[in-house]
């Protein structure tokens, strides 16, 4: 995949010729995405993808996530301290001290507009 093809994939193909420091928060974050999937990874971690995001751009994020997640086929880890993110997930692992405790599986995803936190 071309660096143009995945700067259009998270929704900032307009975007391509301005600076880091041009760009929004979010914005950054997607250019982030965009980084990791340009070789097509079998594998996208995310790390807090939403952590110092409004809900607003937080939600734009997690919607190119998704996107990726539906379009290429690449498996998705999200990390998160926010809950509400949980819904949009496949399976849910539940992490306390390093070790797994909890596991769920969540028979209808919603998609991330619809989540609430």
């Amino acid at each position: 995949m071309t660096p143009e093809e995945a700067l259009e994939m998270v929704g900032l193909g307009a975007r391509m010729d301005h600076f880091p420091s041009q760009l929004s928060g979010g914005e950054q974050q997607r250019v982030a995405i965009a980084r990791a999937i340009a070789k097509r990874p079998e594998v996208l971690l995310c790390d807090e993808p939403t952590g110092a995001l409004d809900v607003t751009t937080g939600i734009t994020v997690l919607e190119a996530i998704e996107r990726i997640n539906r379009e290429l086929g690449t498996l998705t880890v999200v990390i998160t301290h926010n809950a509400a993110m949980a819904a949009m997930a496949d399976r849910v692992l539940h992490l306390s001290d390093g070790k797994i405790v909890r596991e769920e599986h969540n028979d209808v995803r919603l998609p991330a507009r619809e989540l609430k936190w």
